[in-house]
């Protein structure tokens, strides 16, 4: 992975976007002074559709305006800039304004005197909110604290999302850009086809994930343990007290507005991994994921907006890194535009393929063998596209260091009187023998040769058991 060269020196370089990143959570902000304003100074409806107006025009505009920015900040910086107590106050300041939109929007939806063109928009405007809610929690759920956690779970409420915490983390990021991934698209594959694979596949793939997890841990699954059914249960808990304050009315706009605010997550699904694959070795494991396995934007006005998840590679190289601290690579494909600009090319399949698969096609050096195919429509693509072909060059940048770490571990196995430790070589997680890891299902003083070999980094997911280091006492 090659960054973009940064020549400022530690001592003199400061956060130019430091003070632009307010923008984070400026949309819920915005969607409540809509609110306000049509309720006690302009009722005009169309103030109803400011969500959609933000999403869809402003942001495109302000992207192709300003431009695209490739800064990076320098490594020396970035222990102190990633414990900077401002940035995480900017992340948790979206909650309570996107709560308060909610809830806003739910009582104008009970007044009975909005028309049927101002609903509309209020269902797009509160689901945009909530939708966009779900980066919130995606740069929560990463984090190893357990607030932090909890507070991913509790912003995915009133997008009745809460498996996202689950298969996201332990789902996605392990089997990103692979035919197993619900959460990858693929090329040939329009957003409409994608959609209801990626939203039943994502369900299907946490509830197993936890399924497994409850087992090693001796637990039933319909229980409280299951981290689903928590973050499931909340949704449960805020639209029934709605419900019960304002009427049954209310509850088809919290319908209506968790599935739109879904959608969004899925289409930037959509995006950030269309038509790219990790291949197999001949171990028959994929290779790991690296920077060309994602599509990334530095369009800047869609990254103060989105915690710079355009800068997606990094993410996926490193999930537990800090948006503020995320890195643009040379070497990571890019998208035509920022996200908030092919949402509507993502929307129309024959304008989408238009512009993404000449992209992939050129990603592959026209072997499209290599790229990630509809099924049932790989033989026509390759049809169409196929050209004699420069080799396309797919090995792992890093070494594998899997054969050497279970020779470590099956060494260290032989010393039974001694609990060892094993190291991520990606996030630095250390499990250690003595003390197991329980909300996993390993007890203390679970041997690391018990623990099954694809068990993946609870921190990052990017490892699995078989490429952890012993680490030397």
């Amino acid at each position: 992975m090659k960054s973009a060269e940064q020549t400022t020196a530690f001592s003199d370089w400061h956060d130019g976007k430091r003070y632009l990143w307010l923008l984070s959570p400026a949309i819920p902000v915005l969607a409540v002074s809509f609110l306000l304003i049509y309720l006690f100074i302009w009722d005009w409806p169309g103030l109803l559709w400011g969500g959609p107006f933000l999403v869809y025009g402003l942001i495109p505009f302000a992207d192709w305006l300003i431009g695209t920015d490739t800064n990076n900040p320098p490594e020396s910086a970035v222990p102190q800039l990633e414990d900077d107590k401002y940035y995480r106050l900017i992340v948790y300041a979206y909650i309570p304004m996107q709560y308060l939109a909610t809830i806003l929007g739910a009582w104008l939806v009970a007044q009975g005197q909005v028309p049927l063109w101002g609903l509309v928009g209020l269902v797009f405007s509160v689901g945009a909110v909530n939708g966009i809610a779900i980066n919130t929690a995606h740069e929560l759920g990463h984090k190893k604290s357990r607030t932090e956690r909890w507070l991913a779970k509790i912003t995915l409420a009133p997008v009745a999302y809460g498996h996202f915490f689950v298969e996201h983390n332990k789902g996605h990021h392990k089997n990103v850009a692979t035919p197993e991934d619900p959460a990858s698209a693929r090329m040939g594959e329009s957003f409409w086809r994608f959609l209801p694979r990626t939203m039943i596949g994502s369900v299907k793939s946490a509830w197993q994930i936890e399924a497994q997890r409850l087992a090693r841990c001796e637990e039933p699954l319909w229980s409280l343990k299951n981290e689903n059914l928590q973050a499931w249960l909340m949704t449960v808990v805020l639209f029934g007290l709605l419900t019960l304050w304002l009427g049954w009315i209310v509850l088809p706009f919290l319908l209506l507005q968790a599935f739109y605010g879904a959608s969004l997550l899925e289409v930037i699904n959509y995006m950030e991994h269309y038509g790219l694959l990790r291949q197999k070795k001949a171990d028959g494991r994929y290779e790991r994921c690296e920077p060309r396995h994602s599509w990334n934007s530095n369009h800047i006005v869609t990254n103060l907006f989105l915690y710079q998840l355009q800068r997606h590679s990094d993410h996926h190289a490193n999930p537990t890194r800090r948006f503020q601290a995320l890195r643009h690579f040379d070497d990571s494909p890019q998208l035509p535009s920022g996200y908030a600009s092919m949402l509507m090319p993502a929307y129309i399949p024959f304008v989408w393929y238009q512009k993404m698969d000449p992209l992939v096609y050129q990603h592959y050096k026209g072997d499209l063998s290599l790229a990630n195919l509809q099924p049932d429509k790989r033989e026509e693509l390759l049809k169409k596209w196929q050209q004699p072909a420069v080799t396309y060059q797919s090995a792992d940048s890093e070494p594998d260091v899997a054969e050497g770490a279970v020779a470590a571990a099956r060494q260290a196995e032989q010393d039974l009187d001694t609990p060892h430790q094993f190291q991520c070589p990606n996030c630095g997680y250390i499990y250690d023998e003595s003390r197991g890891e329980e909300n996993e299902g390993f007890p203390p003083g679970t041997r690391w040769l018990q623990i099954p070999n694809d068990w993946p980094c609870p921190d990052c997911a990017v490892r699995e058991k078989v490429d952890f280091v012993l680490k030397q006492h």
